[in-house]
């Protein structure tokens, strides 16, 4: 396998290595590894579709809608906020 020099602020390096030497890995193998764990749009978006198509069959039996998404992302602020389960 070929090498290639990446050029990063001096911080960057350093705080690469700390993080490769607590994970007991290579700064090669750090990046590597954070290079695999990180999903492309393109990926993200398979993943949208996918769940998308579960949460359709599995639980809607229709077609997933905007509001859907928007009730979704209210019930999310409600959870991270603590008001659900509250007395309204």
């Amino acid at each position: 396998m070929a090498d290639t020099t990446v050029k990063v602020d001096p911080a960057v390096r350093d705080r690469l290595l700390v993080l490769a030497r607590e994970r007991g890995l290579t700064m090669r193998d750090l990046i590597a590894e954070l290079a695999g764990a990180t999903p492309t749009q393109e990926e993200l978006r398979q993943r949208y579709e996918e769940t998308k198509a579960y949460v359709e069959k599995h639980f809607l039996g229709r077609p997933y809608t905007e509001e859907d998404e928007k009730a979704g992302e209210k019930l999310w602020a409600d959870l991270a906020a603590g008001r659900i389960g509250e007395v309204q």
